[in-house]
């Protein structure tokens, strides 16, 4: 019995593996560009959330990695090399899921960024294009007068 994991370890793994499949689904998501600043810092909270509950998780992983630690000095070696790889396994996905997390936040941080610097952008220039509109619409000089030509011209 020596060689054998606690119950509280097999709770653990399974919760675990479940909470990790349906991260891996959430980020398997496929990634559409979405030009809504709202829509965009909604996925985002949604990824910093999925982060923080990867960091929630990560008591029980240290827990299955201790467990496997104390059950590989007492069990025979076949047993114990089962139970490393088990969570050799499980810690290889961890890696991957979290670095993958990491990089969708960036890259959704990054997108946003450049949203919103382009939206700043198009008012700028949807400002700009109402003053020249206003230009425009201004009444021309009389051909005689060439210091409000002149002026007009400066304006151009």
């Amino acid at each position: 019995f020596d060689s054998l994991p606690p119950a509280h370890y097999k709770e653990t793994m399974n919760t675990i593996l479940v909470w990790m499949q349906q991260s891996e689904t959430k980020l398997s998501m496929p990634q559409v560009a979405i030009a809504e600043y709202e829509i965009m810092e909604q996925r985002l909270r949604e990824l910093k959330a999925l982060q923080s509950s990867l960091q929630e998780q990560q008591q029980g992983l240290n827990y299955l990695s201790t467990t496997v630690e104390g059950l590989s000095r007492k069990a025979p070696a076949d047993v114990s090399r089962s139970y490393r790889s088990e969570v050799d396994v499980v810690l290889g996905r961890w890696k991957k899921l979290s670095a993958q997390l990491a990089e969708h936040c960036q890259k959704l941080e990054e997108h946003l960024t450049k949203l919103q610097r382009f939206q700043n952008d198009i008012k700028t220039l949807k400002k700009w294009m109402a003053e020249v509109d206003v230009f425009l619409k201004e009444e021309w000089p009389a051909l005689g007068d060439s210091e409000a030509l002149e002026k007009q011209l400066e304006q151009c």
